[in-house]
């Protein structure tokens, strides 16, 4: 973990940036955040707002949002992905604030960019593939879209609480499976709750295998309520959700006590969700599930009153 000397106010703009980004448009996510060390809560600041940054030139444009042409969305997606690659191989702090705090970051914990190479591959993805023939087709489009961010994370987390040091090797390496399979569970809980945010989008995320296997046509998806049919394509892709939150139970051992309590909290309102649209009968598209405030904050209170 290497740090580098920067204009100290250009820095802490930058890294305010993405804090309001973040707190903007990832609530469930923000909220976790205040569990960390403050040292640390910038970095995911800044690693959320890039990402979110990203997907925005992916899904719309203008102020306020508009859809784009694909061939517009890539032209935009391939204008930033230089300017990253730029800002993160060159000499020069980039002018831009979130590729300013996201270098810093980068560069603070030496993070792969293998990552950022095969999150922008899925980002590509999104600007012309509609629909996934199976599920492994998905998971190769997760692997970038996801995975890749909880392995971003997991050096962020695995640091100790009390400020920058050495990362212990073994937990780094026992904890990478564990941090793709909670990126993995986060977004197929996205995919499940906005199946009609994303048809509106021309995108239908859940597999056509296991569209056809329920009786599920696509134009199905577009009622104001879910048939059955797809009450019981929601109901198994739940449970598959469930095996990767699961599959990310062991990683929560390997991390320091706040980051420990961050990553359970996320584990615990992201899970929710799925609660919530069981509660709703899996109907997806009768509204938007979401985990009320109260319940947000009994979260919180819970973490808080763990032992550390």
């Amino acid at each position: 973990m290497t740090t580098h000397p920067m204009p100290a106010a250009s820095l802490s703009t930058a890294y305010a940036s993405c804090r309001d980004l973040h707190r903007t448009h990832g609530r469930s996510y923000y909220l976790a955040t205040r569990l960390l060390p403050a040292w640390k809560r910038r970095h995911v600041h800044a690693l959320y707002g890039f990402t979110r940054y990203t997907d925005d030139i992916v899904d719309a444009g203008g102020d306020p949002p508009a859809p784009l042409q694909g061939a517009e969305r890539a032209r935009r997606l391939g204008q930033w992905a230089g300017q990253f690659y730029v800002a993160v191989d060159g000499a020069q702090p980039p002018d831009d604030p979130i590729l300013l705090a996201v270098r810093h970051t980068i560069a603070t914990f030496g993070l792969s960019l293998a990552d950022f190479d095969a999150f922008f591959a899925s980002m590509r993805m999104d600007t012309h593939v509609r629909a996934y023939a199976d599920y492994d087709a998905l998971l190769e489009y997760m692997q970038g879209s996801a995975a890749v961010i909880g392995t971003m994370m997991l050096p962020i987390l695995l640091a100790p609480d009390e400020g920058p040091g050495p990362l212990p090797e073994a937990a780094v390496t026992a904890a990478r499976e564990p941090a793709r399979q909670l990126g993995l569970a986060f977004q197929l809980t996205n995919f499940i709750r906005d199946v009609a945010e994303d048809l509106a989008r021309d995108r239908v995320y859940l597999p056509a295998a296991d569209l056809e296997r329920f009786g599920v046509r696509r134009d199905d998806l577009a009622a104001a309520s879910a048939s059955l049919a797809v009450r019981r394509l929601v109901a198994f892709e739940i449970e598959r959700a469930r095996v990767h939150y699961r599959n990310a139970l062991p990683g929560l051992a390997l991390l320091p006590a706040r980051s420990r309590r961050c990553v359970r909290l996320a584990y615990a309102v992201y899970g929710g969700i799925l609660d919530r649209v069981e509660q709703a009968g899996c109907d997806v598209l009768a509204g938007r599930a979401v985990v009320p405030r109260r319940q947000r904050a009994a979260a919180v209170a819970r973490e808080l009153a763990r032992p550390a």
